[in-house]
């Protein structure tokens, strides 16, 4: 591994904590801005469960907000295990927990693994995919 890739990767892990804050912030215009422009997102609500997250940008964005009407959360991606693929694309798997609570009726606790792709535009990382994968505990 060369210096020039563990810059780029903590590149990655700083883009990957804004997700998680920007999301529990539910500041949508700058979440938007942390995806390319044709992003997927899939998402495993359960084992053995799927749902499409949404396309593009605003679709990805418009999916999670929606996701979390009504809810406070707090989300923790730990672990990255990433892997600089070209000077302009990468690939990571995080571990997630998460803590949510809808509107003080109840709390819900999940965790899984994020498999993400990502790509280099304009010399910023953005979120190209992203795919959710949920684990019973």
């Amino acid at each position: 591994m060369e210096l020039t890739d563990l810059l780029e990767i903590e590149q990655i892990k700083q883009l990957k904590a804004r997700y998680f804050r920007l999301m529990d912030q539910k500041r949508w215009d700058e979440f938007a801005q942390l995806f390319t422009e044709d992003c997927e997102q899939s998402w495993q609500p359960a084992p053995g469960e799927s749902a499409n997250g949404g396309r593009g940008r605003q679709g990805v964005t418009d999916f999670i907000r929606d996701s979390l009407a009504g809810m406070r959360s707090t989300h923790h991606g730990h672990m990255p295990e990433i892997e600089i693929t070209s000077p302009t694309t990468a690939t990571a798997v995080w571990a997630l927990f998460d803590h949510c609570t809808q509107d003080g009726a109840g709390v819900f606790h999940g965790a899984g693994y994020y498999r993400d792709e990502y790509q280099k535009i304009d010399g910023q990382w953005r979120i190209r995919s992203t795919h959710l994968e949920a684990e019973p505990f």
